[in-house]
């Protein structure tokens, strides 16, 4: 069995000029199909300090029927990954 979910993406830190992140009236969903048991493991929510004062968060839920992901994510798909695979953001190395 597998089961649909929406990672969120926000940036709840930053480190502009003015304090605002230029995205942030954007919505940056993803949709991934996963297997019960990765979506069972799977928190609610993680988060990425990228140590210049960014720090940016995912929400990851349920994806309700027939909903549909803005198929944007500003390059951070990688934290997606991150999150299935390891249960964790690590970070690009």
């Amino acid at each position: 069995m597998t089961q649909r979910m929406i990672f969120e993406l926000s940036m709840p830190s930053n480190n502009s000029w003015n304090g605002k992140w230029s995205g942030a009236e954007n919505r940056y969903t993803i949709a991934k199909t996963v297997t019960e048991k990765t979506a069972k493991r799977l928190n609610d929510y993680y988060s990425y300090a990228f140590g210049d004062g960014w720090v940016a968060s995912i929400t990851v839920r349920k994806a309700k029927p027939r909903e549909k992901a803005s198929g944007k994510f500003c390059g951070y798909n990688w934290m997606i990954s991150d999150i299935i695979c390891y249960n964790e953001i690590r970070g690009l190395k």
